[in-house]
């Protein structure tokens, strides 16, 4: 009987371990313009939990190389690349050429990359619940806006 239990937690670890080591890479895989993209830099606040979360979550889904860069005050960043006042949230995303300001869904940074517009960036504002990094429920769609050079905004995607 215990060599049955024993061979039982064998296995039900073996599957577990292969389920964690193949996790990244099964959810990489549907990410190809993010994960063909040399590196990812994330600026976040060095307090904010919710940054923390979405840094995994990133990190988490693609194979890309993400640099998690911790920052006193994130307003230079945003100035740099142009983000608009009335779409910043805690956390920026460089990717490319390209800003991501927010709790953005992958899917809409997959968007983004496989199009190639002509923009600045996408931002969603806010910290929606049940948004990546974010908890509770989903309340309805994500807007994810994109960010013309001149700093006007239009809707990209809803997800």
């Amino acid at each position: 009987m215990k060599k049955s239990l024993l061979f039982g937690i064998v296995i039900v670890f073996i599957f577990l371990a292969a389920v964690l080591l193949f996790s990244k890479g099964s959810g990489a895989a549907s990410f190809e313009n993010i994960n063909n993209a040399e590196k990812v830099d994330i600026y976040k606040s060095l307090t904010c939990g919710c940054c923390d979360v979405y840094s995994s979550y990133v990190d988490g889904k693609v194979s890309t190389k993400v640099n998690i860069i911790d920052i006193q005050n994130s307003d230079k960043i945003k100035k740099q690349y142009g983000v608009p006042i009335a779409l910043q949230s805690c956390h920026t995303t460089i990717v490319g050429d390209y800003f991501i300001e927010g709790h953005v869904p992958l899917e809409a940074v997959e968007k983004l990359l496989k199009e190639q517009p002509d923009i600045a960036g996408i931002a969603m504002p806010g910290m929606p619940s049940g948004s990546p990094g974010m908890p509770g429920q989903k309340q309805g769609a994500f807007v994810i806006y994109a960010v013309n050079y001149d700093g006007s905004y239009s809707e990209f995607i809803r997800i």
